[in-house]
């Protein structure tokens, strides 16, 4: 009982943490609230689904710092839930966050998301085999990954 509850606690702990601008698929991305005001601003317009908002506030987040990946990814992730999304603009911007940062599980995520609306579910796997590596259990992002490729194999016709 007591080892249950312990590896319980060594579970939880491992999956928690500030993810908000790492993803999970979902129509907000944030899950903490982050110490930047300009990424909570970006939060709260994604929140809102103001997706032209949320890319003008990541956009001028870029051009204030650059090096940031989760500017690079929220402002991907905008575009790419806009309507018409610039898709090489999209995988210019995930690659760049994960160039900034290998281990970005939300950008990992969200590339593979966007691999699965240009029809390259092998480029998907590939993400979800990297986040399978990144998370040392499972990881709202590897879960949201897997079943977003789940879902687009099914809506496959065989």
């Amino acid at each position: 009982m007591t080892r249950t509850l312990i590896l319980a606690i060594a579970i939880a702990a491992f999956n928690t943490g500030a993810t908000w601008a790492a993803g999970g698929g979902g129509p907000d991305p944030a899950h903490a609230e982050p110490k930047d005001p300009a990424l909570a601003a970006i939060q709260t317009a994604i929140g809102k689904s103001d997706w032209a908002q949320a890319r003008a506030l990541a956009r001028a987040g870029i051009e204030k710092d650059a090096s940031s990946a989760d500017y690079h990814n929220l402002y991907a992730y905008a575009i790419r839930m806009g309507a018409r999304p610039e898709m090489e603009l999209v995988f210019k911007h995930y690659n760049e966050a994960l160039r900034l940062d290998p281990k970005h599980r939300g950008a990992h995520e969200y590339l593979g998301e966007a691999y699965l609306m240009v029809g390259n579910l092998a480029k998907a796997k590939e993400q979800l085999r990297t986040l399978d590596n990144l998370c040392f259990f499972s990881c709202a992002e590897f879960t949201m990954l897997k079943k977003a490729i789940a879902d687009y194999e099914a809506r496959q016709p065989r």
